[in-house]
């Protein structure tokens, strides 16, 4: 993250722009020098988003960048991070600029300043580390946030906007990365990196070792590849911590689709981000410190491509999973769960309070649900409330599809105990129904981000490309995470 942040009690002398926030109705800031009706002359109007550029005041070298908040009656901090993303984008050009819009939801210093702050540094992202020409960085790296009250809060909410946003944008960084430049040992050396850094404890698991732990889905994916897997465990243990939590996330590299080859079309191309879900949970964890988190967790990183070639994984095979049992494959290209499924048999095994695993999984839940918003399915209420409302917090939006165990029967095998596909129909909940025999008794909630794991164009907080989708409600999970009724 190119951006840095601070606070001060009033604008900086030297400052290339001014943010000034103006709602659709009410009084107008002095600083901006007309009426409403001369802004309704000038197409301003209030509205959310909504941008102007004014010219410098008499006397003053700042030009002054007007931003629209809309009726402050429906101000929420989801509404304020997109805000704050436009006036980003509206201050590109300036090196330095300085704003109030921390301070316009009242009683709230520290949860608006973490928006304002993830708006402005997510809406400026962008990866170009491939690219000769790098105009596509933005100029503004300086942002001061104003307040003369409550600068304490500010502060707090200026540093915990300042690690989400960081989490979010090295996760984007992975998924955007090309499959060359990001193979799974790359990734477990990143990986290993970033737990030294953020003070975690860090284990890395090759072909032989995965083999002796009986980790037959990860090892049978990545049996065409002539790139070795790797596991990646990773441990935050705060003093006295409230709660142990598993996270699970799914490090597809490339996915080919094995034997059962994907179509050659874009979304082929976009293959390289089927590990967002592994890129999600390394982020989150790197994150966790500066979050000052109070809750265990553990995380499982389950890293491979998934390639077609003389070795590769065949319809009709047999694997058996970390938990013994054994699984038919039916279809090389739902390869996610077989993965999975190991990191959850693992995971469970630890008996944590709650585990989540994240993946770009089905094509199915982006078809129901299109590219705005994930799926989330368990087998608790209590985890999936709590996921719920991390992701009004976070405007990452989920929906909850019904893990409908009628459907299990969709999944029977004539060989082995289950089938790795469950038919054309309902495939997000046949998948969740696939993990849901990898958690025993565990309270789990399935997120399936395969929709919105990237954007096709800059709208709010979101770039155009990886979105690092989960990254920041899987941090405030955490962060809030009380322990569930063990109990469907």
């Amino acid at each position: 993250m190119r951006t840095a942040f601070s606070v001060s009690k009033s604008v900086p002398a030297k400052v290339a722009a001014i943010v000034i926030p103006i709602a659709a109705s009410g009084p107008i800031p002095s600083g901006v020098g007309l009426n409403r009706a001369q802004l309704a002359a000038l197409g301003f109007e209030g509205k959310t988003s909504q941008t102007h550029t004014l010219t410098p005041a008499a006397g003053k070298t700042a030009v002054r960048v007007l931003v629209g908040i809309g009726d402050v009656r429906d101000l929420n901090t989801s509404v304020l991070r997109n805000v704050a993303a436009s006036a980003a984008r509206a201050c590109a050009r300036y090196e330095s600029i300085a704003t109030t819009l921390p301070g316009v939801i009242r009683g709230s210093a520290k949860a608006s300043t973490q928006a304002v702050v993830e708006g402005i540094a997510l809406a400026l992202h962008r990866w170009v580390a491939l690219k000769n020409d790098k105009s596509g960085l933005a100029k503004l790296t300086s942002v001061t946030l104003v307040s003369a009250e409550k600068t304490a809060d500010v502060q707090a909410g200026m540093l915990m906007g300042i690690a989400t946003s960081t989490a979010v944008c090295t996760a984007r960084d992975f998924a955007n990365t090309p499959p060359s430049h990001l193979t799974a040992r790359q990734f477990a050396d990143h990986a290993v990196a970033i737990a030294n850094a953020s003070g975690l404890e860090v284990t890395v698991y090759n072909r032989d070792q995965l083999i002796a732990m009986g980790c037959g889905g990860l090892v049978g994916v990545n049996a065409g590849s002539t790139e070795p897997p790797r596991m990646v465990k990773l441990v935050y243990t705060p003093t006295s911590a409230k709660g142990k939590v598993v996270l699970v996330g799914k490090g597809v590299m490339y996915d080919s689709g094995g034997i059962s080859l994907k179509p050659s079309n874009e979304s082929h191309a976009a293959m390289k981000m089927d590990m967002s879900g592994a890129a999600a949970v390394l982020s989150t964890m790197g994150a966790l410190r500066a979050m000052k988190v109070k809750t265990q967790v553990t995380a499982y990183l389950m890293c491979t491509d998934n390639m077609p070639s003389g070795s590769a994984l065949k319809l009709g095979d047999v694997l058996t999973m970390r938990n013994g049992k054994t699984v038919e494959i039916h279809n090389t290209d739902a390869e996610g769960r077989l993965i999975l499924a190991d990191g959850l048999s693992l995971g469970a095994e630890s008996k944590p309070d709650a585990m989540i695993d994240i993946a770009t999984l089905t094509g199915a839940c982006l078809a129901a649900l299109g590219k705005r918003m994930a799926g989330v399915l368990g087998n608790n209420v209590g985890v999936i409330d709590q996921l719920k409302a991390s992701s009004t917090r976070t405007d990452e939006l989920l929906w909850e599809l019904p893990l409908f165990t009628d459907y299990r029967r969709m999944l029977d095998s004539n060989v082995a105990d289950m089938r790795n596909i469950g038919g054309p129909l309902a495939g997000a909940t046949t998948a969740a129904l696939f993990l849901s025999e990898f958690v025993g008794s565990t309270p789990w909630a399935h997120l399936d981000i395969a929709g919105p794991m990237d954007a096709d164009s800059d709208s709010g907080w979101l770039n155009r490309g990886a979105t690092a989708y989960g990254t920041r409600l899987l941090i405030d999970f955490c962060a809030n995470f009380t322990k569930p009724a063990k109990k469907k």
